[in-house]
């Protein structure tokens, strides 16, 4: 019974903190904001950089969408990299730049960024932001505007409110998908946006400062690229900022393979960068005394929604069979307390954001997803997906 509950103690020391974290982030959330104003008054030069591998089916809308909110002296740069399809020529019939790059190699989203960042570098001018959109997504009113006003005057990387949305008629597994989504993308950079925090960058809807993207070091084939990215900011400084006025959307893959493939390697490499740098990480926050890195080394730390839950869920089965054995309360309550905490929060989070996407009765059914998702998990352990691999979308 003892390596029983040391065992047990050991898993809600390292499940407390994360569940902690988020419980403030989705309190904090829910805080009254007031919208920054503009502290510059003309409006930044933007070049949107657009790498797609492969995108041909979904191009147009995005460039039709980002193409809408140009201004003179803005222009759009499409890395078509490593496409076996019609995408390049599907970009230049738009009128927009066009690079095409092959390199069997070298593979992965960085990789493509790095060539766009390095295109723009040799040219005649550069722009003041650079703003980074993925090829299948749609942007609200005056998102490049407001980012690009952000960044600029801030002097750092700012992160849009990116939001990917159900497709017509999906089902219960895709909508719980979403709203875990939101909780990540919406709920907890709010939260540390109330509490004057930076958050992590999230791949698309990215602004960026001229002079810190080129200085940055893109040239990556990490599957979490942007995550990645967002940290080594967060290291040099200045870290990046959560904009919810700017918002950036697109559309889970229709094809179950797709979304299985798309949160796999999501979920893949986030686990990866908590087991290989998270202690690091968090280390080296609080011996620099860097608040920026501390707190998104926390929240990178935070595991998916739906792996928290079932090890939540598991602490808690093993305090009741602790309860059972040892007829004591203590230290077994702490499991229900992690679990009320991590409920609550969930609950509060779906309050306040997840209303729109699925019902309550629905939201029951999110403990029988995550255990769905198990076989994801392991294998993670087993069979770890360490390199990208588009999704399949139809």
């Amino acid at each position: 019974m003892i390596i029983f509950e040391s065992l047990f103690l050991a898993l809600a020391i390292l499940l407390a903190l994360p569940v902690a974290i988020l419980a403030l982030q989705i309190l904090a959330s829910l805080l009254p904001y007031k919208t920054r104003k503009n502290v510059i008054t003309i409006r930044p030069s933007i070049v949107v950089l657009i790498p797609a591998h492969n995108e041909s089916a979904g191009l147009v809308p995005t460039l039709l969408s980002v193409k809408s909110q140009l201004v003179e002296g803005d222009s759009i740069v499409v890395i078509a990299d490593n496409c076996s399809d019609d995408t390049a020529n599907i970009a230049k019939d738009l009128d927009v730049v066009v690079l095409e790059r092959f390199d069997e190699v070298r593979r992965g989203k960085g990789y493509a960024l790095d060539f766009g960042v390095r295109y723009i570098e040799k040219q005649s001018s550069q722009p003041d932001v650079l703003i980074i959109v993925d090829a299948d997504c749609l942007l609200e009113d005056n998102a490049l505007g407001r980012l690009a006003y952000e960044s600029v005057g801030q002097g750092r990387p700012i992160q849009a409110l990116y939001l990917m949305k159900s497709p017509h008629g999906a089902g219960l597994k895709t909508k719980i998908a979403e709203f875990a989504w939101v909780v990540k993308n919406w709920a907890r950079p709010l939260g540390f946006l109330r509490l004057g925090l930076p958050c992590q960058l999230m791949g698309s809807g990215m602004a960026f400062p001229w002079q810190l993207i080129q200085q940055a070091d893109l040239a990556s084939g990490h599957i979490v690229e942007d995550l990645k990215l967002g940290l080594d900011f967060a290291d040099k400084k200045p870290a990046p900022q959560f904009c919810p006025e700017a918002r950036v959307t697109s559309v889970f893959p229709i094809n179950n393979d797709g979304v299985k493939a798309q949160r796999t390697r999501w979920e893949h490499g986030h686990l990866g960068m908590i087991v290989k740098d998270g202690p690091r990480l968090i280390w080296q926050g609080v011996k620099s005394m860097n608040l920026g890195m501390l707190s998104l080394a926390l929240d990178m730390c935070i595991p998916p929604l739906a792996l928290l839950m079932l090890l939540v869920l598991a602490l808690s089965t093993m305090a009741v069979v602790g309860m059972v054995f040892t007829l004591e309360l203590m230290p077994w309550m702490s499991a229900l307390l992690i679990l009320a905490i991590l409920g609550i929060s969930i609950l509060l989070a779906w309050t306040r954001f997840g209303r729109q996407i699925l019902s309550f009765s629905s939201l029951a059914y999110a403990p029988i997803y995550a255990v769905i998702k198990i076989p994801v998990y392991l294998k993670f352990i087993v069979k770890r997906q360490v390199e990208w691999v588009r999704s399949r979308r139809d």
